[in-house]
């Protein structure tokens, strides 16, 4: 609760600190809602959604798993910087890897730290990762992905194709496929399917002494399905994201984070893992400009209503394109906490 609270003291602009919190404060947290996250918010404004670039599954699906195969903004700046429009149709090994490869001999890391990547040197023969990830890439295309992906029901269906690729597990299938599903590709509901997390299943050993014979995946899911019951029983005012609930993903995240926060707030009470500190601290870049969320989920005209209706406050006028002609203008990214 508090940290999504924290969300909404933060776009409305007000000065921080915006927690009295100790751990909240000093500390790095995700939102609450996955999609909210500076990474997420990035990827379906800055990426997924742009009206500058082709709309077609494919290439929809190329940029989605680039991006995402390296987890960083600055990576994909690098990258649109270098090449301009980023295209299947004009991508070439050779010209990719000496980018990635120049960044990295000049001390730059091209890669996230939110997770690990696995080398993939066993699946694609190079002594470099991001080599081998771009191969891996261009087998994603040439299998036709996006068209497998476009035919399919649900998202379990979708994780399963993705989980076949070599040096692809299970977080990261849950995770592509989550992302994949903010674009038209597939229309998926994030109610389908959940798969836990080392995190989240840290935080779940924290969080339940008994879990009464259910799996990590039914306890999430469980709470899930209780969450406004117990909102209610517990009196604490959750401010959702404008009507839309928590979904799976969503709390498998909280759990990880509930994780996370234990290990400060009560590090006798140990998980899984073993892990004892939060490596990453809280350091605001600058104010939240008005979040915008994959189409299809029907919100964003709810927060565009809230902005001109005064109940938030604007924090920049830069615009930047989105994809579809007729949908509204997006404001140019902030940094969530």
């Amino acid at each position: 609760m508090e940290r999504q609270n924290v969300f909404f003291r933060r776009l409305a602009g007000e000065p921080g600190p915006w927690t009295t919190d100790p751990i909240v404060l000093a500390h790095k947290f995700t939102n609450a809602y996955r999609a909210s996250d500076r990474v997420s918010q990035y990827l379906v404004r800055h990426v997924i959604y742009r009206e500058d670039l082709p709309t077609s599954g494919a290439e929809v699906l190329f940029r989605t798993l680039l991006f995402k195969l390296f987890n960083k903004i600055e990576t994909w700046k690098l990258l649109e910087q270098t090449f301009g429009a980023i295209t299947f149709k004009d991508y070439r090994f050779e010209h990719y890897d000496e980018v990635l490869s120049q960044a990295m001999r000049a001390g730059k890391r091209i890669y996230s730290a939110a997770y690990i990547m696995p080398p993939g040197s066993a699946a694609f023969g190079h002594s470099a990762k991001h080599q081998n990830h771009l191969r891996l890439l261009e087998r994603m295309m040439a299998d036709n992905l996006a068209g497998q992906l476009e035919k399919m029901q649900r998202m379990q269906q979708a994780f399963e194709l993705l989980r076949s690729y070599p040096t692809i597990g299970d977080f990261l299938a849950y995770q592509f496929v989550t992302d994949i599903n903010y674009s038209e590709i597939t229309n998926f509901s994030e109610m389908d399917f959940v798969i836990p997390g080392p995190g989240a299943k840290d935080g779940i050993r924290k969080c339940f002494a008994d879990s009464a014979g259910l799996n990590e995946a039914e306890l999430i899911r469980l709470m899930v399905d209780n969450q406004e019951r117990e909102f209610e029983r517990l009196g604490i005012s959750f401010q959702s994201l404008w009507g839309r609930r928590l979904q799976l993903i969503d709390c498998q995240n909280l759990f990880c984070e509930v994780d996370k926060y234990a290990r400060v707030a009560h590090p006798d009470i140990s998980g899984i893992s073993g892990r004892t500190r939060i490596k990453q601290k809280f350091s605001p870049i600058g104010a939240l400009v008005d979040p915008w969320y994959p189409p299809k989920w029907g919100i964003n005209e709810k927060i565009a209503a809230s902005f001109s209706a005064g109940e938030i406050t604007r924090q920049s006028d830069q615009e930047i394109p989105v994809a579809r002609p007729g949908r509204q203008k997006i404001l140019d990214l902030g940094d969530p906490l």
